[in-house]
């Protein structure tokens, strides 16, 4: 939930673990990088080191710290079985 005065009770940056889902996570990050947001590089979870899969679907994430010291996470979701 984004709005003024939606969470009244938390103060900034107290939200941790926000997640947003977008189809295609390399655009969506150089869009943040673009706007000055520091994210993250792409990650795949799971066994690490593992490589970048093509497509990233469900695995592919970018991390960041919004002003107020809330994070966010953005996960590529581009199709479902």
């Amino acid at each position: 939930m984004i709005g003024t005065g939606a969470v009244p009770q938390m103060p900034p940056g107290s939200l941790k673990g926000l997640q947003l889902v977008v189809p295609d996570l390399p655009t969506a990050r150089a869009e943040l990088v673009a706007r000055g947001v520091e994210v993250s590089e792409i990650q795949v979870l799971g066994q690490n080191p593992r490589p970048v899969p093509d497509p990233l679907d469900n695995v592919g994430f970018v991390f960041f710290t919004d002003p107020d010291g809330n994070a966010w996470a953005v996960q590529q979701i581009s199709s479902r079985a």
